[in-house]
């Protein structure tokens, strides 16, 4: 059965619950526990949206509404009748889908009486998710279902979670913690961390640093204007950066390591018992004495092989040194 919720219209269905609110009390809570929800699209013009997995039995959606002016102490009335005069606002739910819109009546310029308002889903970890805020953050915790969101003016968080994941911001960082998924993560003006990820990666930033600790599979981590530092690495990556330095450390390279750095030194450690091919070229390449080593050697340029050949690894830095260890 479809069940569809208008914020400024009476609260008398027994699924909902509406009160006064301070920082961290909701302002609406309705049940969800016997919804089955198994796909959740949240949309806000200004506040933040968070999907978190948890048992059916707790399935529920929380909203939040405060001032967007500084004025976080608005009673309920005056919320409810901001919401009637400036706010469309849904919440439904239907075979198994959660819809939650929350956007400014057209017309609607009184950033005096705005609001922000942010939704928090607590839904089954099986649901898949489809977030997008115009001035807020992003959180995902916990669900195993396919991702996707953007944000114009926030923070994005992802944790514990076994799926694809597209999630980009224009203007805040990104933080990935315990993925076992494809992920596409992209933004225009934040720094990227990632930890203990699984699967394909790419991580593109205009204007932060990257930091990537325990990653198995592929990763492309790309920035124009910050440092990349990639720690316990297992697989293949394509690294690049325009201004800062980069630290690599690969417990393996399954097919394919590349760094591209403009300008900034690179620290590299590799796996020398393995077989490798080896393309490098820096201002000064600092390479330790191999007895396993094939091929040509000089200050700027090494071209070989080690044990034979196998994975390539091509470094090119334009200004800047290139020192590799043994790992």
């Amino acid at each position: 059965m479809k069940k569809i919720f208008l914020l400024f219209m009476a609260l008398s269905s027994s699924c909902f619950f509406a009160g006064a609110q301070d920082n961290d009390t909701p302002y609406l809570t309705k049940s969800l526990r016997s919804d089955h929800i198994r796909a959740v699209d949240l949309q806000t013009s200004g506040g933040s949206l968070s999907v978190i997995g948890v048992n059916d039995s707790e399935a529920r959606l929380e909203v939040f509404v405060h001032g967007n002016n500084g004025n976080n102490s608005l009673n309920k009335e005056e919320i409810d009748q901001r919401l009637k005069d400036n706010y469309d606002l849904q919440i439904s739910s239907n075979n198994g889908q959660l819809i939650a819109i929350a956007k400014p009546k057209s017309g609607f310029k009184n950033w005096k009486k705005s609001l922000s308002i942010s939704f928090k889903a607590y839904v089954p970890q099986a649901a898949s998710a489809k977030l997008k805020t115009s001035g807020g953050s992003l959180s995902l915790n916990g669900i195993n279902g396919p991702i996707e969101g953007q944000t114009s003016g926030g923070s994005i968080k992802v944790a514990h979670v076994k799926s694809n994941v597209n999630l980009k911001t224009s203007g805040g960082s990104i933080n990935a913690d315990d993925v076992r998924g494809d992920l596409l993560l992209h933004t225009s003006g934040g720094s990227i961390k990632l930890n203990n990820l699984k699967g394909k990666t790419d991580a593109r930033t205009s204007g932060g640093s990257i930091g990537a600790t325990d990653i198995d599979g592929e990763l492309i981590a790309k920035t124009s204007g910050g440092s990349i530092r990639v720690d316990r690495m297992a697989g293949s990556a394509d690294l690049a950066t325009s201004a800062g330095s980069t630290s690599v450390n690969m417990l393996s390279v399954d097919r394919y390591l590349r760094i591209d750095v403009s300008a900034g030194s690179v620290n590299l450690q590799l796996p020398m018992d393995k077989g490798l091919d080896l393309n490098l070229a820096a201002r000064k390449v600092n390479l330790p004495s191999l007895s396993n080593f094939s091929g040509t050697r000089e200050k700027d340029r090494v071209v070989g092989k080690i044990n034979g050949g196998g994975a390539s690894v091509d470094v090119h830095v334009s200004v800047g040194s290139l020192n590799i260890e043994a790992n």
